[in-house]
């Protein structure tokens, strides 16, 4: 028996046994179950067919010669036969065209209904009622609401209290540590900190204006130090030098230009939520299980962690 139909016949024999063991021999098994016999069923007849076909190809490439009249025209030597597509895969292409049609006009219209679209429709639905109902709060209402949810959705990474959790996320009581400042100085940025791509270059793109020269080493940890300090300190003259240029003199931020990073504002915070982040401690996924209320009250409330004690 040729190798090739003695490996399609162990193969075969392997994808049934695997889809039995898995299937056939869990609580319930295929007992009385019409779709999980169907689904076994087809996924038997799939391996089978896609197997058996696969080797007829092969051993039809494996002793097959082409033939028919050439091409007059060539490509680097190499000529095409003028011959006709073959009647089987002519047929297929075909069916599957009308299957095609028939699935997306008749069969499942893309404008039918969908469990999908209504889940999307009945949280949009919710959402809007939810905005309504919370529109007017009060900041310390906003706050109140703002702390619920963090505990809910932040508080995994960050703590309880937001200190976050011996470095395994941002301190959010204060607005940037030193190891993050120098990470973005070292590395550049494009979180969308601003809502949008605004890209940081990394430090071989900073240039100190005071002395025409790149940013060097003991700039970066001057400066990191300065930022992280609140802005108090030695490093002032740095930054007014290579970082006020985006940032502005205060470290505000220049609206569509770069963010605030003396202080957390609602729309910095919104953003970091529904884009993400990475940095020096890892990447934060995009919270996009909340609302855009929950993420103003959400910033809200750290506002208010990042103000104690002052």
């Amino acid at each position: 028996m040729n190798k090739l139909y003695l490996w399609g016949g162990v193969l075969t024999a392997f994808l049934v046994g695997a889809t039995y063991l898995a299937i056939g021999t869990t609580k319930g098994g295929l007992n009385d179950d019409m779709i999980n016999t169907l689904a076994v069923a087809g996924a038997i007849a799939i391996a089978v067919i896609a197997i058996w076909v696969s080797i007829k190809y092969v051993r039809q490439m494996q002793n097959d010669t082409a033939g028919g009249e050439l091409s007059k025209e060539e490509w680097d030597g190499i000529r095409e036969y003028y011959n006709d597509v073959p009647m089987g895969w002519a047929v297929v292409f075909i069916a599957l065209t009308i299957w095609g049609l028939w699935y997306w006009i008749v069969g499942y219209p893309v404008n039918a209904f969908s469990q999908l679209g209504q889940y999307n429709a009945e949280v949009a639905d919710a959402n809007k009622k939810f905005e309504k109902k919370y529109a007017n709060l009060s900041p310390e209402e906003l706050k109140k609401m703002g702390k619920q949810v963090f505990l809910a959705e932040c508080q995994v990474c960050h703590d309880s209290l937001g200190y976050g959790n011996k470095g395994r996320a941002a301190n959010l009581h204060q607005r940037i540590e030193e190891k993050s400042v120098k990470y973005v100085i070292t590395h550049g940025s494009n979180n969308k900190l601003l809502g949008f791509e605004s890209p940081m270059p990394d430090r071989t793109g900073l240039v100190n204006m005071n002395t025409g020269a790149p940013i060097s080493d003991a700039e970066i940890d001057v400066v990191a130090k300065y930022v992280a300090n609140g802005f108090n300190g030695a490093g002032a003259d740095v930054f007014a030098g290579v970082c006020s240029q985006c940032h502005g003199p205060d470290g505000r931020g220049i609206e569509g230009v770069a963010p605030n990073i003396r202080e957390f504002t609602p729309k910095l915070i919104k953003n970091v939520l529904t884009n993400g982040k990475k940095g020096a401690i890892g990447v934060m996924p995009a919270i996009n299980r909340i609302n855009d209320k929950q993420k103003e009250a959400v910033a809200a409330y750290i506002i208010s962690l990042s103000k104690e004690g002052e």
